[in-house]
């Protein structure tokens, strides 16, 4: 039996600007949570980052 999910192409990576005309809906879904997983990874290094500046900032302060 054939199963619609199994012909979906899961994407592992997503390039901003990429042509999207041709992506269905399922795609554009997985894409969405591919960007979405990684402009959480990238707030949470610049708050560190953030964080070790202003430690550094207050270390040499004096």
């Amino acid at each position: 039996m054939f199963d619609e999910t199994e012909s979906i192409r899961q994407p592992q990576s997503v390039t901003v600007g990429d042509d999207l005309y041709g992506v269905s809906v399922a795609e554009l879904e997985a894409r969405i949570e591919i960007l979405r997983a990684e402009v959480i990874r990238t707030q949470a290094a610049l708050t560190k980052k953030q964080r070790e500046l202003s430690d550094a900032e207050t270390l040499f302060k004096s």
